[in-house]
């Protein structure tokens, strides 16, 4: 029976530590996959005349700035995130209730055992609970990352993604950007702040021994998981 014990806590720290090991650890972050090609509902569109002589489509623009607008351009997208978010709850709740049965009486009588009535009774109750709490949180995020155009909507909008990857002295770091972005929000340096981004998917992150060392320890991650019991 010992060792059947043995084998069974074993087998229980295994499936933990697999369970944990699983998870994304602290600053090891996974890029988006490729966005997928978008299929908007426009309206529709009348067909071309029979003999026009301009045709749609990339072509020699004499009149054109250098801002991206087909596929393959390049397009710099400047990152001005700043968002905080700020919650607090307060709740408090009591009752106090009481019960009181007077004693009866049998043929004019109270009903007594030794003297004392054993008939009578009274109960008493009283609730109460208080609960506080808070949460802040604050992020910012600055910089620029170049993109490439996947895609043109036929409503003219154009379809971005790229990414950035920096190997330095102590690790890794990746800035991940995706999204849908108008023609006429690009500035004429053709630059994009990341606010004027639609689907926008930011991602920053790193792996190294600096983000090792913000990162909490599994088994300090397993009592601060839902699994914990306490």
């Amino acid at each position: 029976m010992s060792s059947i014990t043995t084998l069974a806590r074993t087998a229980l720290c295994c499936a933990v530590t697999a369970l944990l090991g699983g998870c994304v650890i602290a600053g090891d972050v996974r890029p988006y996959p490729a966005m997928a090609p978008v299929q908007p509902i426009v309206p529709m569109q009348a067909p071309p005349t029979a003999g026009a002589i301009y045709a749609a489509g990339p072509t020699l623009n004499l009149y054109a700035d250098r801002r991206a607008r087909d596929v393959g351009d390049l397009l710099t997208i400047t990152l001005l995130e700043n968002t905080t978010a700020q919650t607090s709850a307060n709740t408090a709740t009591s009752k106090e209730s009481g019960l009181t049965i007077g004693s009866p009486s049998l043929f004019g009588a109270p009903v007594t055992l030794g003297g004392k009535d054993i008939l009578s009774a009274s109960a008493n109750g009283e609730r109460e609970f208080t609960g506080k709490g808070n949460s802040a949180q604050s992020n910012r995020l600055q910089g620029s990352v170049t993109v490439t155009v996947v895609q043109r909507l036929p409503n003219g909008n154009l379809v971005v993604q790229g990414q950035k990857n920096l190997r330095l002295n102590q690790g890794d770091e990746l800035v991940q950007v995706q999204g849908i972005v108008r023609p006429g929000d690009i500035n004429q340096d053709n630059t994009v702040p990341s606010s004027r981004v639609a689907e926008a998917r930011i991602v920053y992150g790193g792996r190294g021994a600096v983000a090792q060392s913000n990162a909490m320890g599994w088994l300090s991650r397993f009592f601060n998981s839902a699994l914990a019991p306490f």
